[in-house]
């Protein structure tokens, strides 16, 4: 029984695991991410600035329960609005105490959502969860995290991204676009993304 047991966990470890597709083109250009604005997250710092009423502006944080405190306003919420769709909200608000109020709203200190970030795990320099920027690539984030580690598998990589409700797994080489400049490899990111770099095997 103990032998019949070996056996069957010697011949699993043997077998190959299915190699995962490439990023398909479609989802390698930056046209992909034309829809994305960003939204306030916890932990933003935001400047609001009210047109002739400098005692209604000021910086503020976002706190993490997704709320903001201006003067005349306790609690508003703030994340997952865009920074003109919170501009929009707190001119209804100032309109029971002002006339007419034009308000402005800048974001500082940008941290995103965690639907709005990605993601690098395993062997890079400094793994981190990194906002998203527009037009953003694998390279990009590589540049942020400071690149490999010496004892990274970057050509065994994995893109793990969420699209319509569906978990997509990609094979990414790091390797060859880090160390070889092999460009191709460098793919849009979207937002929510994960890269996973492994360790090699010696």
């Amino acid at each position: 029984m103990l032998i019949s047991s070996l056996l069957v966990i010697t011949s699993c470890s043997f077998i190959k695991k299915k190699a995962l597709p490439p990023v398909p083109p479609e989802q390698r250009e930056t046209t992909v991410q034309d829809g994305y604005f960003y939204q306030i997250a916890p932990g933003d710092t935001v400047n609001i600035f009210v047109w002739g009423l400098a005692e209604l502006s000021g910086s503020v944080p976002v706190r993490p329960d997704g709320m903001l405190t201006t003067p005349l306003i306790e609690d508003m919420q703030a994340s997952g609005k865009t920074p003109s769709q919170l501009a929009r909200d707190l001119e209804k608000q100032f309109a029971t105490y002002v006339r007419s109020p034009i308000v402005t709203v800048i974001v500082n200190g940008f941290v995103g959502l965690p639907t709005q970030q990605v993601r690098i795990i395993g062997e890079a320099l400094k793994p981190a969860a990194v906002p998203f920027r527009k037009h953003m690539t694998i390279l990009d984030l590589m540049i942020e995290v400071g690149g490999l580690t010496e004892f990274a598998s970057g050509n065994k990589s994995v893109l793990v991204r969420y699209q319509n409700g569906k978990q997509q797994q990609y094979s990414v080489r790091l390797d060859d676009l880090i160390r070889h400049g092999d460009i191709l490899q460098n793919v849009s990111l979207l937002p929510g993304d994960i890269l996973i770099i492994p360790e090699a095997w010696f």
